[in-house]
């Protein structure tokens, strides 16, 4: 009789653990999570609802936040429904194929909303260095071409990690340590030398990630020289009002990150949970506080949410 062969090209299921070592706690975790879910559904739908319904937000810097808010709803919603499910209900089980879909989905989402982020500075860019030349370079049809830039280059950065993870053989390893399925936490399981997973899962969609940052950090240092320049004082508050709440959500987005990836690179002594927790809340917070920052900072945004609810509070007195 032949012998039984642990290793399989294609396994069929993956458990996800959740937090190792703090399984007794899932249950206390999870409030502030679902929580954190619904206010950031919640959020990112008024905007989206906002800015679809009012004719005078039309422009590029509210159709790039709406972009903003569907990649943080894709992020969240990618991971949490299950996340809450392997804390409320103990399902760990998730297929080989929903897992590499969770996977894609949850680096696509994350790189599109670096591209949408780079599109912004350079939006505010163009407003506030060459204000006469704003309405010919950010056209509808430009601001339809970013869009389409972020989805053809994550679908080209990410879409390949799905093939090097299914080339991998499987030798019967199938716990992962985690809420949700990431690249990395799916190569190790493997029985097989992942050398190449490392060095494009990493390296290339870490490096295009750097390099929207350091274009950013360049937008905004031509932003501030020409800001330094305008000779009313007043002029300068405002655009620097305009620039803040981009701001706010840029260190939102890309602290979190780097210092997720610091920590696992040069963070050894760090307990694997506090990786784990670090890592579900990467895929809350943005999402989460990125319609309250714009929310409270972009007055036209602002009045039309006060407008809707005082809107509705009326007609609920009504009825």
């Amino acid at each position: 009789m032949p012998p039984f062969n642990l290793t399989s090209p294609t396994p069929g299921t993956f458990i996800l653990a959740g937090i190792p070592g703090m399984e007794e706690a899932h249950i206390w975790i999870s409030i502030p999570f679902c929580s954190m879910y619904l206010v950031a559904l919640l959020g990112n739908g008024v905007v989206l609802l906002v800015i679809r319904t009012e004719p005078s937000l039309h422009q590029p810097m509210y159709l790039f936040l709406a972009m903003l808010a569907i990649a943080d709803l894709m992020l969240s919603t990618t991971t949490v429904p299950k996340m809450l499910a392997v804390f409320w209900l103990r399902a760990g089980e998730i297929s080989f194929g929903a897992c590499l879909t969770q996977m894609f989905f949850l680096h696509f989402s994350f790189s599109a909303e670096s591209v949408i982020l780079l599109a912004m500075a350079f939006d505010r860019f163009v407003a506030i260095c060459h204000p006469l030349r704003y309405a010919a370079v950010l056209t509808r049809s430009a601001v339809l071409r970013a869009g389409l830039l972020a989805l053809l280059r994550s679908f080209c950065i990410i879409f390949p990690c799905v093939f090097l993870l299914r080339r991998l053989p499987y030798c019967g390893r199938s716990v992962i340590p985690h809420t949700y399925c990431e690249h990395m936490g799916i190569a190790r399981l493997a029985c097989a030398d992942i050398s190449v997973n490392i060095v494009y899962g990493l390296a290339v969609p870490f490096a295009a990630i750097v390099l929207d940052f350091l274009l950013i950090i360049i937008s905004y240092i031509l932003i501030l020289r020409a800001l330094l320049r305008l000779p009313l004082r007043t002029a300068r508050l405002k655009a620097f009002h305009t620039c803040g709440s981009h701001l706010c959500v840029i260190l939102l987005f890309y602290v979190p990150a780097f210092f997720t990836v610091l920590t696992h690179r040069f963070g050894q002594e760090i307990p694997h949970h506090v990786h784990i927790l670090l890592a579900n809340l990467y895929v809350l917070i943005p999402p989460l506080l990125n319609p309250v920052v714009y929310g409270v900072r972009t007055q036209q945004i602002k009045k039309k949410v006060v407008k809707g609810f005082v809107c509705l509070g009326r007609n609920l007195l009504r009825d």
